[in-house]
């Protein structure tokens, strides 16, 4: 089975075992120490390099922005609070853990999407406690300080021990690729976790509209469509695949945690969506690659 395929199948298995084994809710405190350990890792070995810099990057990144409020704008045209802030953090979702080795998987550029991940997901996290209060409703100094400790906590924490594990024991840089598929399975047990959370929240709603979850999942997909092809527009000439990969393969785990945390499960729905929509798109990638004829 190619690469592309089997990450999907295991995603979609893990979707649907969380839909049908919602009694797995009670253990969802594991997804922010899942998110911490992903993290971890990732920094372990990557490195924010001048060289990988790119103008592009910029861009990127104040699109990346834009694309948090404008999808918020949408959700309340479309459905209100609830869908607008599924909305909001589908397109504020920074570049995801994964999207280095899809672009491995598919031949590109992997420095760059490296530098979008780290600077995407620095300065995103950065500004949430400040955002995140706003958007909520809730700007007020103590929302500020929560926000701060919990992002500070889930990003910035693995950043700074991972950056001491590699100064003490420079060796330990190489521990993730040793490890194989160790983060693609922490991530694939984040996503059964969070699937079972928010089914076992929708069972409890017996009077919410089926419309609303319907609206949360098209709103994703118009997220998700719209973040691929303005980062593909972005690239340009020398890095359309590269910036296409950076600003539409999302930390969709991290703002799920954060949605959960702040909002409900439902709005969690929204990054939940777009996992399964972001996914298929990188299985046609990946499928179109391998089948490629070479020149």
């Amino acid at each position: 089975m190619k690469p592309g395929i089997s990450r999907t199948v295991a995603i979609l298995a893990a979707i649907t075992l969380g839909a049908v084994l919602p009694q797995a809710h009670a253990v969802a405190w594991l997804i922010r120490w899942l998110v911490i350990g992903m993290l971890f890792f990732v920094f372990l070995q990557t490195r924010l390099s001048r060289d990988a810099l790119h103008r592009t990057h910029g861009w990127l990144l104040a699109t990346n922005f834009a694309l948090g409020f404008l999808a918020w704008g949408l959700g309340w045209l479309l459905g209100g609070r609830d869908v607008a802030l599924a909305a909001f953090f589908c397109g504020i979702t920074p570049t995801a853990i994964a999207a280095p080795v899809i672009m491995s998987f598919l031949g590109g550029n992997v420095a760059y999407v490296v530098a979008a991940f780290l600077l995407s997901n620095l300065t995103i996290a950065a500004s949430l406690p400040v955002v995140l209060p706003v958007v909520l409703g809730r700007p007020t100094p103590d929302s500020f300080l929560q926000v701060t400790n919990s992002i500070g906590g889930v990003v910035f924490a693995p950043f700074v021990v991972a950056w001491l594990v590699r100064r003490i024991h420079p060796a330990a840089a190489a521990w993730p690729k040793n490890l194989g598929n160790v983060t693609f399975g922490m991530w694939v047990a984040a996503i059964f976790l969070i699937t079972a959370n928010a089914s076992e929240f929708l069972r409890h709603q017996t009077g919410l509209p089926r419309t609303v979850t319907l609206e949360i999942a098209a709103v994703s997909l118009l997220v998700c469509a719209a973040s691929f092809a303005l980062g593909r527009l972005l690239g340009g000439r020398d890095f359309p695949r590269e910036a296409s990969q950076s600003l539409g393969q999302k930390n969709t785990t991290f703002t799920i945690y954060l949605a959960m945390t702040y909002a409900s499960p439902l709005v969690a729905l929204g990054p939940t969506f777009y996992v399964l929509w972001h996914n298929l798109w990188n299985s046609w990638q990946l499928h179109q690659h391998a089948t490629r004829k070479p020149d």
